[in-house]
């Protein structure tokens, strides 16, 4: 049977198209295949009726109809999320799905939001000067000349009576140590000064013979010209890549001693692509804990979307928290009392969340849940510090 339309409706079709409302009027075709349509899409090939040739205000009004759309779902998953533990895997498997955000797109982003913030974060408080490195002498970890003073006569002033309660014969040794005290903060009140004077120029900083790091490849001390990576496998160019990274790597270790924080945003920078990664193998282990369930590997996966993406909106109110009680610390003491406990709170929540949605999407007893978990956690958090050691690394070697 030919179903073409007539001429006049084939004259139709384009203004009809462009020009539609959410529903077809009545003997429209689609304009890819000539299928006549039931709806605001095609049922033979897919297309949608509305495109982009249309008045720009159709097209805002869709945005923000999305964007509403969007949030409405949002608002709709996160409660759930953070307290109702496997309620949004249970109803994903019955198929209630529409009312909630994907698992995929929740966990893109809650990992997207919360490393954002996270990185905020760094950039603005206290936490990276909370990592110091004295080299045991209690000065060499000052950021700022007032800081290096304050260091210095704190330590010079224990050790003054120290000496003074001493016997002469100990003496001689608490002298020395005194006189290193000294010795290091002349070197680091050196290399501050010239950390003033390069900002103040725009220059590099330099770095002294002290903080020099060294990584060994082959057993041998590791240098771009006397002793590179060469790895026979590897075309020049791939070598040559390696040693920019490892070049990479030194320059901010020696950094890394005098300013902490680069070793905390070499973590995080790398870590949401880390946790990408292990998220299936966690699954893995679902997998392989669970195999009498008798599951699909993707339902394991849906779990571990879920859980993880708790633990990421986890991570995201402790980063909010920390960053608030830096204000409430002198601000208004008493909501920071309260903040500590909030706190608390919220990573006591952590665990028993997890072990709670375990309990409640695989069905078993409390003492096999139990048990699983421990073991599923431990084999976890083996596996994340093995990769966080290594998102250090790559941190370090691409930032």
């Amino acid at each position: 049977m030919n179903t073409t339309p007539p001429t006049e409706s084939l004259e139709l079709v384009p203004l009809i198209i462009a020009e539609a409302p959410v529903e077809p009027v009545p003997g429209a075709h689609c304009a890819n295949c000539r299928t006549p349509l039931l709806g605001p899409y095609c049922y033979a090939c897919g297309q949608p009726i509305k495109g982009l040739i249309r008045h720009l205000a159709s097209i805002f009004h869709d945005l923000l109809d999305t964007i509403f759309n969007i949030d409405s779902r949002i608002l709709h998953t996160f409660a759930p999320l953070y307290f109702r533990p496997g309620f949004l895997t249970t109803e994903y498997f019955a198929g209630r799905r529409v009312r909630y955000v994907t698992p995929f797109r929740l966990y893109f982003f809650l990992s997207v939001a919360a490393f954002f913030c996270i990185q905020a974060t760094l950039n603005v408080s206290e936490l990276g000067k909370q990592i110091q490195f004295d080299n045991n002498d209690g000065v060499s970890g000052a950021k700022t000349l007032s800081e290096l003073e304050q260091r210095k006569n704190t330590k010079l002033a224990d050790l003054q009576a120290v000496i003074d309660k001493s016997p002469q014969i100990a003496r001689k040794d608490l002298e020395e140590s005194r006189a290193a005290v000294e010795r290091s903060a002349q070197k680091r009140l050196e290399y501050l000064t010239a950390v003033e004077q390069a900002k103040a120029s725009g220059s590099p900083i330099q770095f002294d013979a002290a903080d020099e790091v060294n990584i060994e490849f082959g057993g041998d001390k590791w240098d771009a010209q006397k002793h590179p990576i060469q790895i026979s496998w590897l075309p020049d160019r791939g070598n040559a890549y390696l040693n920019t990274l490892a070049a990479h790597m030194l320059e901010n270790l020696k950094r890394a001693k005098h300013d902490p924080h680069i070793l905390l945003a070499s973590v995080f920078n790398m870590l949401p692509q880390t946790l990408f990664v292990l998220m299936p193998l966690f699954a893995v282990f679902l997998k392989v804990f669970y195999i009498f369930k008798r599951r699909l590997y993707m339902e394991h996966l849906i779990v571990a979307l879920h859980s993880h993406s708790f633990i990421l909106l986890s991570l995201l109110l402790v980063t909010l928290l920390a960053l608030l009680r830096e204000w409430t610390a002198s601000a208004a003491p008493r909501l920071d009392t309260l903040l500590a406990w909030v706190n608390i709170a919220i990573l006591t929540w952590l665990p028993l969340y997890l072990l709670i949605m375990q309990k409640r999407v695989y069905r078993q007893g409390w003492i096999m849940t139990v048990l699983k978990f421990s073991m599923i956690g431990f084999c976890y958090i083996f596996l994340i510090s093995f990769s966080m050691v290594g998102a250090l690394l790559a941190g370090l070697a691409f930032t």
